[in-house]
């Protein structure tokens, strides 16, 4: 099991990003969440089985159809064991 936390750059916010991400992490088994930043940006955690998680992570560099993606960066991370997948607020909000 493996965890990768990624941040999304370019125009990802109000193009079905998160969800689509969410449906995709589901279907393939991969637990997280993904959440927009204040910045414009996304970010995501996926944690699962090496390969699965891997793909996700080649899936954020496209996106859905509607998105443009400029930038991914990717930080490795210790697994937490999460299970399921969500959407989460915009961090900063309250």
């Amino acid at each position: 099991m493996i965890r990768r936390r990624v941040v999304v750059a370019g125009e990802v916010q109000g193009v079905f990003f998160r969800d689509t991400c969410r449906r995709t992490a589901e279907a393939s088994g991969v637990a997280g969440w993904v959440r927009n930043l204040p910045d414009g940006t996304v970010e995501a955690v996926f944690e699962g089985e090496t390969e699965r998680v891997r793909q996700l992570v080649d899936w954020a560099h496209t996106g859905p159809p509607s998105a443009t993606v400029d930038a991914v960066s990717v930080r490795e991370e210790e697994p937490e064991g999460l299970t399921g997948f969500e959407i989460r607020p915009t961090a900063g909000r309250f």
